[in-house]
């Protein structure tokens, strides 16, 4: 009897060991998934902006799992200090670090509204059993409210949707949208899901609809958005002949900025190199 309590008890302490190795084992792994965030802020460019730009608008895939620091990624935004800037394949953990990194290296402060359409272990960290919530992400300086997140009833090979809130620009209220589409070989899947999002952005009359619509101009599935809104690009329209700066790093235009009842006066591509999509900003006129 005395043998098998002390063989129990030996088990019973290399099960323990064991767990704990375990554990352990699984906290490294999930800290590894975590972009790395340098201690301090990166510098700006001289010429960057100082404050947040009124009526500036920016869209921005950040490239996920690609494990990019995210002081740079608010480094990047800081330079254009946009008013409201749209982020797609966000992480909440990440875009929470981003808000934070721009408010105390930077001094821009924005209210953050998340439109999360699923938990991924893979992307976004977390725990197996409590991953990180993934999909889009505002921020905005002036306030946002009625806020909303749709899943689309398809999303392809990966659940996809939509975010839309309320805010103002340039000193009135605007439906700002934010999206991701489906991936690339995916054509039918993203025009079942621009019908979706057109019917709602068509019952606005002042829009802005940000995101990554993994379509060139003149895929067949971005002609319900055509027939609502214009590009921020003036050069940018369905037409093949439509001169589009390309946005990717494959360079092909898959990011947009959909502007309806409201008139671009500036647009810009920036590339980075924290992302495979760049940067798209317009500023827009007041009135």
């Amino acid at each position: 009897m005395g043998m098998h309590t002390e063989v129990a008890r030996v088990l019973g302490k290399d099960m323990r060991l064991l767990m704990g190795a375990l554990i352990v084992a699984c906290v490294v792994l999930v800290g590894s998934r975590a972009p790395s965030d340098a201690p301090s802020a990166r510098a700006l460019p001289a010429d960057a902006v100082r404050d947040v730009v009124p009526n500036r608008v920016m869209t921005w895939n950040l490239c996920n799992p690609c494990k990019k620091s995210n002081v740079d990624r608010a480094a990047e935004i800081a330079t254009y200090a946009p008013q409201i800037i749209g982020l797609q394949e966000a992480c909440v953990r990440d875009v929470e670090r981003i808000r934070d990194h721009l408010e105390s290296l930077y001094g821009l402060v924005y209210h953050v509204e998340y439109g999360a359409v699923l938990r991924n272990w893979s992307r976004c960290g977390g725990t197996p059993w409590s991953p990180g919530a993934y999909g889009q992400a505002l921020l905005s300086a002036a306030p946002m409210t009625d806020a909303v997140t749709v899943e689309y009833p398809d999303g392809g090979s990966e659940d996809r949707g939509y975010m839309a809130v309320t805010s103002t620009v340039g000193g009135r209220p605007t439906r700002v949208f934010n999206t991701h589409l489906a991936e690339r070989r995916q054509e039918a899947v993203r025009a079942a899901q621009t019908a979706v999002l057109a019917a709602q952005v068509a019952r606005h009359d002042r829009v802005i609809v940000l995101g990554d619509f993994n379509a060139v101009p003149d895929a067949p599935e971005l002609t319900r958005m055509w027939a609502l809104a214009v590009d921020a690009d003036p050069q940018c329209h369905p037409s093949p002949t439509g001169d589009c700066r390309p946005t990717t790093d494959w360079r092909s235009k898959f990011d947009y900025i959909f502007l309806r009842g409201i008139v671009p006066l500036e647009h810009r591509v920036h590339p980075t190199p924290y992302s495979d999509h760049d940067l798209v900003q317009a500023d827009l006129k007041t009135t």
